[in-house]
């Protein structure tokens, strides 16, 4: 069967990022046939030569993360610090669509971006920077491993008694990267409809809170006291011979273990259905924890677990994923062409063609090099300035976290979502991190924060009754989102087939945990479960034990949200809907690709605790008012001022420690140094002293305590919405700035079960009160709980 062409073959993109986000960004559209050229200033992308391995690169070899990130890209060499540089670009951006940057607020002005939109009112420019280009924290020193501190991640997570603890990698600026993928497709949409470019301003800090915390700013009015540093139990355990992952997220997967580990007492207390109570005894609980897996294989504790359907995994470390049965059966390895192995591409269109595997540009580029073909940019009238979604309606089956924060997003880009629950059984999340109410299942701040913007409904689909009204519904819709077990459509009767027997232009998005076919494909699983199998757990966490990192939920919200776009792309052009299949296994394995680059080329990233090489030195040290502040040390510049500023001159004159590499040597005393200096001072005011050395800091602050921030504030990061239950409320939006959310992202609160009901149902399928009211008489539909 013969293969359409990819939907963003029209698209142009000009990329002047370098690091992860940014260029990222720029692969994902590349990856759905976008022609992108990379635009790089004399010293190059430093990425050409960074590893998390720490492994030094062969002369002239690039980095296999650069070679991922930038594959397909075509090299132009643009020195904007010229004159020449600046023609140059300005001729390639009167030809582009989308520019992508992260010069930051001062280099953005440095280089005259700004006035390219003058010249090239149809462009739009993605601006990528830590905390925005403006507000006043615009130019505040920071990096990912900060920035994780500053959004209430670093305190949250680990063991109390052994300090607050970081993740590994460089997840906050994958998940920036997979917001600013989401951003471009959404410019070059608002593009389309007003004739004019955006300039969007990206904040990778908002991005992070968006992305790795539980929607802790909302969580924070929900339930006011400090959040505890935390660890699921179970999690990852020792088995007799290896490492497994576990989670367990519903009280019936508690009830599960609890049976599998022949502890009925354990689900007869009903405070342990709750993660954060099993947190406060998990040394009593993990005893026999540990004691139970030591007796058993990884092997077996997955089958035994799997057959309780309690989510489980082998827990990869870069070296095992050929040994995941799950894996292999559905290609998710590839060989790349700089000779190692790569994570496919994770959105994946039925009946689409794969763009082919190509090399990154080299380095030193010859000039002259531009786009494949001239091309006039098309002159549109000036609309309305609608959002880039206005008209289309999304039918939303999914549930918890992944899948309604996609289609979240939809509905801020201004698609009339609505989300469809049964009032037996409605989205996990009501009961998850609630207020204590009496309705208590419309108090859930996790709940609340995926579902803005949304119109909800109930309906009985199980019911022959319940199935014909959601039919009816398909015929006006443009997407239906689920992300059920594999099986439950098919026992529902909803097939690919018979959705669009009905309306052909309907696009049927799925996002299983494992992928719809092959040996896993049944198996529950929630975003801790693909953290551990994907590697991501296994660089983060204490040198003895790994942890979850909580990103995979979001950032496989993101990369559908990227494939509903570019599905809705592919139907304007062809008349035709999809099956479009995002499982979350892939995004995750994506933003672990370090992890699997590195193994297959025999290196290790390793597991360093607060280390690692984004800095040197790089920790969280206690201070004397019992806070902890985190720094990271980037460049031998920066340490040279930190030891001036905290008045230490013999550690800027030590020779050993006058280089990255030197200090690395001697990381464990400088970390007592630092231990010590740290302890002569309150939080605050070691921040202080870092921020104006220039190094990026922060202090690890609660989660809970993050509001109010006056970057947040400036940048309208909150929209506030009065919840008949919950009161009004400071709800997170998305990390961007576009023009046409100049009014605010989002139209309502979360919608109480079974809200709109009676307002979609007669709208949309004409049925009279009366009906209404035997539809409720039957269960059928219904606005109470049960």
């Amino acid at each position: 069967m013969a293969l359409d062409p990819a939907p963003l073959r029209a698209l142009r993109v000009l990329d002047l990022s370098t690091g992860v986000a940014g260029p990222y960004a720029a692969r994902v559209l590349r990856e759905a046939g976008a022609e992108v050229l990379k635009l790089e200033e004399p010293l190059g992308d430093p990425m050409r030569d960074w590893s998390a391995s720490y492994k030094a690169l062969p002369p002239g070899e690039d980095a296999g993360l650069f070679q991922f990130l930038n594959a397909g890209k075509q090299g132009v060499p643009c020195d904007l610090t010229t004159a020449d540089g600046l023609e140059i670009l300005g001729k390639l951006a009167a030809e582009a669509d989308i520019l992508i940057e992260n010069f930051g607020p001062l280099g953005f002005a440095e280089r005259k971006l700004g006035s390219l939109q003058d010249d090239h009112p149809h462009l739009s420019i993605v601006s990528i920077s830590w905390w925005g280009h403006e507000g006043p924290w615009a130019t505040r020193p920071a990096n990912e491993w900060t920035l994780q501190a500053a959004i209430g991640m670093t305190a949250r997570r680990g063991y109390p008694e052994r300090g607050p603890v970081a993740c590994g990698g460089r997840f906050g600026e994958w998940s920036a990267g997979s917001c600013a993928a989401v951003a471009a497709l959404a410019a070059v949409q608002s593009a389309r409809q007003t004739g004019r470019g955006d300039h969007v301003d990206l904040s990778v800090f908002e991005s992070m809170l968006l992305c790795m915390t539980q929607y802790h700013t909302l969580d924070g009015q929900f339930r006011p006291e400090l959040l505890p540093a935390y660890v699921e139990c179970p999690s990852i355990e020792r088995t007799s011979d290896g490492w497994v992952g576990l989670a367990c997220v519903t009280p019936p997967q508690w009830e599960a273990f609890c049976e599998m580990m022949g502890r009925p007492d354990w689900a007869e207390n009903p405070k342990l259905v709750s993660a954060d109570e099993r947190m406060k005894i998990r040394d009593t609980l993990h005893r026999d924890i540990i004691e139970w897996m030591a007796a058993r294989t990884t092997e077996e504790v997955i089958e035994a677990a799997a057959l309780r359907r309690i989510p489980v995994a082998p827990v990869g470390d870069g070296t095992n994923f050929s040994e995941m049965e799950q894996m292999v059966a559905r290609g998710l390895l590839e060989d790349a062409p700089g000779g190692f192995l790569q994570p496919r591409p994770p959105i994946r269109l039925h009946g689409i063609e794969r763009m082919p595997l190509e090399a990154a540009p080299a380095r030193h580029p010859k000039p002259g090099a531009g786009f494949s073909s001239p091309r006039k940019v098309a002159e549109t009238a000036i609309s309305t300035g609608a959002k880039p979604l206005s008209g289309i309606r999304i039918l939303d089956l999914s549930a918890f976290w992944a899948g309604p924060m996609c289609t979240s997003t939809l509905a801020a880009l201004g698609a009339d979502v609505i989300k469809v629950e049964a009032g037996k059984r409605p989205d996990g999340m009501r009961f998850v991190n609630t207020m204590p109410l009496e309705n208590f299942w419309e108090a859930g701040s996790i709940f609340h924060g995926a579902n803005l913007g949304k119109r909800g409904i109930t309906i009985a689909l199980d019911s022959e009754e319940g199935a014909d009204l959601f039919l009816r519904l398909v015929a006006d819709a443009d997407i239906v989102v689920e992300n059920y077990s594999v099986r439950v459509m098919e026992q529902f009767g909803f097939t690919l087939e018979r959705l669009q027997s009905i309306n052909p232009r309907l696009t049927l998005v799925r996002m299983p945990s494992w992928g719809l076919d092959g040996p896993w494909r049944d198996r529950v699983g929630f975003a801790m479960t693909i953290e551990q199998s994907c590697g991501l757990a296994w660089i983060s966490g204490y040198e003895d034990r790994p942890l979850t990192v909580n990103v995979c939920d979001s950032v496989g919200a993101l990369h559908t949200t990227c494939g509903i776009l570019m599905a809705l792309e592919d139907t304007r052009r062809t008349g035709r809907g999809r099956l479009l299949e995002v499982p979350l296994v892939e995004p995750g394995l994506t933003i672990g690709a370090d992890l699997i680059i590195e193994a297959s080329r025999g290196n290790e990233i390793p597991r360093e605790a607060n280390r690692g090489p984004l800095g040197t030195p790089q920790g969280c040290f206690q201070t004397s008012d019992g806070e902890w502040v985190a720094l990271s040390v980037e460049t031998d510049v920066q340490w040279k001022a930190f030891a001036q500023a905290a008045d230490k001159p013999d550690w800027a004159s030590r020779r050993e420690w006058q280089t990255s590499a030197g200090r690395r040597k001697d990381q464990a005393l400088i970390e007592t140094e630092l231990a010590s200096w740290a302890s002569a001072h309150a939080g605050p005011e070691a921040e202080q002293i870092l921020i104006d050395a220039g190094v990026p800091a922060s202090i690890a602050v609660n989660a809970h305590r993050v509001l109010p921030h006056p970057q947040l504030e400036a940048r309208g990061f909150l929209e506030d919405f009065e919840h008949i239950f919950t009161g009004r409320m400071h709800y997170p939006t998305l990390p961007w700035r576009p023009k046409f959310a100049a009014d605010g992202w989002y139209e309502s609160p979360p919608p109480t079960l079974g809200q709109h009901n009676r307002e979609v149902l007669s709208a949309s399928l004409g049925l009279s009160p009366d009906e209404l009211d035997s539809l409720e008489e039957q269960g059928v539909i219904s606005s109470k709980l049960g």
